[in-house]
């Protein structure tokens, strides 16, 4: 029987050992760490977004700063509804958010995860955890994968390790070139007052630019004790990921906490003015904002709480209106989510046949998941690749004559 090594027992390597047909092939999992899905486990809170309910891939691959054109065919044949399908056949129920994120129905990770070890389980897939690999040599037809519990001999080997630095050496030095990593998902570190004592604060739908870079997104935006996060934070940092990393986190920003120009914003106040006219301006309730944060940005603006709607002059109203449309901020670092974190760089993407995820370089060598150079914004489009690809390596596998 020919050997399949699967190095890495995370997401990608998990749904390529779940669908390989093992009357044909013997199936080792390599992982080393001593649990294993361990991303699975704690995405989404511990809830587990397995994926987004986008189901024209090309709409789908508009999530991904790196890998968009590569993924193009990939999720053609195999996309979030597939996921779904594979998972309902299973008995394993999954519901779509308001936001299109998708989750198990039992608001738990656990779920995906037994899932998956009962499905490698009947396919009496070996796992070995604590099993750290040092090197893989190549052996004419054959691997000889050398690792902390000895050695392994493969036919075929599917790379699914993450994005950990060593195993990045460990491809490179079988000739693989690599894309140099940088944090991909990350939040702005910003000292400013407007964001002073008021952590939990959030926003709906806030826009959010680089000016220096002619960038903007949009989302709900989430005031934190080190600046400024949530998914419109987090969607500019992946896309703008290599360009900030050069600009070793030191930029400007500015931010529309309300989506309105100043022009709409102006007009909501003088109409506000005019039908108001005796309310304090700290009571007054122009924007869709918290009274803290209004609070505080009449702070800022120097405008006095107590004073009537009536009285507030053009030039404090306009103070106003800028530090709610355009406020500019200085970031001056990142802060990066230990646990989901998500990296950009990984082997080049010219070098891998996208058809089936295999090597141009190595024979009989897969490579999947964030050990490449592809990388999504958040909301289960990670994943989505980990699975399509996965999913590819094993129909290849499975169609092979030997």
């Amino acid at each position: 029987m020919k050997q399949i090594i699967i190095i890495g027992g995370g997401a990608a390597g998990f749904f390529c050992a779940s669908n390989l047909d093992e009357k044909k092939y013997s199936i080792t999992i390599l992982e080393q760490n001593s649990d294993v899905l361990q991303k699975v486990k704690i995405s989404g809170g511990g809830r587990c977004n397995v994926t987004h309910a986008c189901f024209d891939p090309r709409e789908l691959v508009q999530f991904y700063p790196r890998g968009n054109k590569e993924l193009l065919s990939v999720f053609t044949k195999f996309q979030p509804g597939d996921t779904m399908d594979w998972f309902d056949q299973r008995h394993v129920p999954l519901k779509i958010e308001n936001d299109n994120r998708v989750f198990p129905e039992s608001n738990s990770s656990q779920t995906i995860i037994n899932t998956f070890l009962t499905e490698i389980q009947n396919k009496k897939v070996e796992v070995k955890t604590k099993c750290s690999v040092k090197e893989i040599e190549k052996q004419g037809e054959k691997y000889l994968v050398k690792t902390s519990l000895g050695d392994f001999q493969a036919d075929y080997v599917v790379y699914t390790t993450g994005s950990s630095p060593k195993s990045l050496k460990i491809i490179e030095n079988l000739g693989h070139k690599i894309v140099d990593l940088v944090p991909s998902l990350f939040t702005f570190n910003i000292k400013d007052e407007l964001l002073q004592d008021i952590p939990g604060t959030s926003f709906e739908n806030a826009e959010i630019s680089i000016p220096a870079l002619k960038t903007e997104e949009s989302g709900p935006l989430l005031i934190t004790h080190w600046g400024l996060s949530g998914p419109a934070v987090l969607k500019i940092s992946a896309w703008e990921a290599i360009s900030l990393a050069k600009a070793k986190y030191h930029f400007e920003i500015e931010v529309n906490f309300i989506s309105k120009s100043m022009d709409e914003a102006e007009e909501s106040f003088l109409n506000f003015k005019q039908s108001n006219p005796k309310k304090t301006i700290g009571q007054a309730k122009i924007f869709e904002v918290t009274n803290r944060f209004w609070q505080k940005v009449l702070d800022v603006s120097k405008v006095d709480l107590n004073k009537q709607v009536s009285n507030i002059s053009a030039k404090e109203m306009q103070q106003i209106l800028e530090n709610l449309c355009r406020k500019k901020l200085k970031v001056t670092g990142k802060s990066t989510f230990k646990d989901e974190f998500v990296t950009a760089g990984g082997v080049d993407l010219k070098e891998i046949n996208f058809k089936n995820m295999t090597s141009k370089i190595l024979p009989n060598f897969h490579i999947a998941g964030e050990v490449l150079n592809i990388d999504a914004v958040t909301g289960g489009f990670n994943f989505q690749a980990c699975w399509s690809e996965g999913w590819l390596i094993s129909q290849h596998l499975n169609h092979l004559e030997i």
